[in-house]
């Protein structure tokens, strides 16, 4: 039931990688607006030169999430009975990692006696920067360590027009970091930038794969890697002159985030937008932001991103796009409140936009 202040309020929990997100909002039916009410989150970081596996980020996720409950249902002000319903990701995702938070939600949801909606990640994201961004009907491009697509709105679903044809962009990234043995703290994407600011003196060569819109880095990764042990073995560059890390990570970002601004021109012009919504932890890089920007304005467009507080995996998209739902009368079952690591964006009916 609607708060003293007449609001709906959603409470919505996201461990679809490693990252644990507990967030609460609220909607306003006068205004329209979306109320960040506490938006909390701890990170599982593994050893440099490491990745997160599932098992060990499943278990930080069951550790921490009832103080992590408890620290945002404190942060929002509100009391357990205002929340009308608990919001889960469903997927796509890790599973260890999903299940411990699906396990937890419905725990919430039994002691509490709330009704469950179970959330797409991927729509999770677009409409929380929809809603932070103010962005009308854009284009969006969704990069993440998991995920690299290229969408638009058409009847009801978020359609996809492009993806990468084998792993995500932030995966690409991920996994270099692991190669030059750059710390995962706070992440290994953020310290590839870092450097990459250090770097430009040369760029390297790597493969540029674009397939209509849709593209590929397995093959971008496996030359950097090469190139990375040239340089640990002391090996010139290109110029003859020895390279160092900050220009390996420079030329990593400067090939897959042009391959990125070319699928979303492509799908711009297909659509006919001027809008660029870019959402997806890799949405916060400053430079892929630029490299956008720059393709937008040739085109007399926008680019609209958020930062780390919202493009970074979150509780609080989960809770917007969750309650979004729920106020056109959708519901998670207990008995269907199961969790996908395959759940595709296009999958999910948009019925609260026209």
């Amino acid at each position: 039931m609607p708060d003293a202040k007449g609001r709906r309020i959603a409470l919505g929990c996201e461990g679809s990688a490693n990252k644990l997100g507990i967030g609460i909002i609220a909607h306003d039916p006068l205004t329209g607006e979306a109320i960040v009410l506490s938006n909390v989150r701890d990170t599982f970081v593994s050893p440099p030169g490491t990745g997160f596996l599932p098992k060990d980020t499943a278990r930080h996720h069951r550790a921490y999430f009832v103080r992590v409950a408890k620290k945002a249902l404190a942060a929002s002000g509100v009391s357990i009975d205002e929340i009308d319903c608990i919001c889960y990701t469903k997927g796509p995702g890790m599973g260890g990692p999903l299940t411990s938070v699906a396990v937890g939600a419905r725990t919430l949801a039994l002691l509490w006696g709330k009704e469950l909606v179970g959330v797409n990640h991927c729509v999770g994201h677009i409409e929380m920067g929809r809603a932070i961004t103010g962005a009308s009907n854009p284009v969006v491009l969704y990069v993440s360590g998991g995920n690299t697509q290229v969408i638009a709105y058409a009847e009801q679903r978020y359609r996809i027009f492009g993806e990468t044809l084998d792993i995500a962009v932030g995966n690409c990234l991920d996994r270099f970091a692991r190669t030059l043995e750059i710390s995962n703290d706070p992440a290994p994407g953020y310290n590839i930038e870092q450097l990459a600011k250090q770097g430009g003196r040369v760029l390297l060569d790597l493969p540029y794969a674009v397939k209509g819109m849709d593209c590929s880095f397995s093959g971008i990764l496996g030359r950097a890697d090469d190139l990375a042990a040239q340089m640990k073995a002391g090996e010139p560059g290109p110029d003859g002159e020895p390279f160092t890390p900050a220009d390996l990570c420079f030329s990593l970002q400067e090939t897959v985030f042009a391959m990125l601004v070319e699928i979303t021109e492509r799908a711009m012009a297909h659509v006919g937008s001027n809008q660029v919504l870019i959402v997806g932890g890799v949405g916060c890089n400053e430079r892929l932001q630029e490299m956008m920007g720059a393709m937008a304005a040739e085109r007399g467009g926008s680019v609209y991103a958020t930062d780390e507080r919202f493009c970074i995996d979150n509780g609080i998209m989960i809770a917007h796009a969750g309650l979004l739902a729920y106020e056109t009368g959708f519901r998670t079952p207990l008995e269907e409140s199961t969790c996908t690591q395959r759940f595709r964006t296009d999958e999910v009916f948009v019925k609260w936009r026209d």
